[in-house]
């Protein structure tokens, strides 16, 4: 129980991390270039997306670390893991062409490679624990809104 817990932490630190990091790309734009794009009626308002992302991020830890305990030397472990950690780089990597490129198609695109991503992601997690691919669900949710938000502000700009 001890390594779990410490596959867990680890993990949800390494989430938080990216998380962090992409909050640069984000506040270069979120006040000023976001501000002047048009939204959809159904965009919420930007002091939700901390805390949503924060106990994302932290669900996602959780469950990557759940996997982690399982043995990182067993192959299943190790393609979910593969799978956590390219989504989690292209998660990142939309905040970046999105907020710090300021290129709402290309991070369309992007956001729709991570959903293709993260439902691999929950396969292989499934896998491996039912629980971690259970914790993974609301993050896909968050992303699928996303995807639709992104969509409409390409389309209206």
């Amino acid at each position: 129980m001890k390594k779990k817990g410490l596959y867990i932490i680890i993990a949800v630190a390494i989430c938080m991390v990216i998380g962090f990091l992409s909050g640069f790309a984000t506040q270069s734009s979120v006040n000023t270039w976001y501000v002047g794009l048009n939204k959809p009626i159904f965009n919420p308002p930007n002091w939700l997306f901390a805390p949503v992302w924060t106990v994302l991020y932290i669900m996602m830890g959780i469950a990557a670390g759940i996997v982690w305990a399982k043995g990182f030397y067993h192959l299943w472990v190790k393609t979910a893991l593969y799978h956590f950690g390219f989504q989690l780089l292209l998660n990142a990597t939309w905040s970046v062409v999105f907020f710090g490129l300021r290129e709402p198609f290309w991070a369309f695109i992007v956001i729709i490679t991570l959903l293709i991503l993260i439902v691999l992601t929950i396969r292989w997690f499934k896998v491996v624990s039912k629980i971690a691919a259970l914790l993974l669900i609301p993050y896909l949710l968050w992303v699928c809104f996303a995807t639709v938000l992104n969509y409409k502000i390409w389309e209206l700009n």
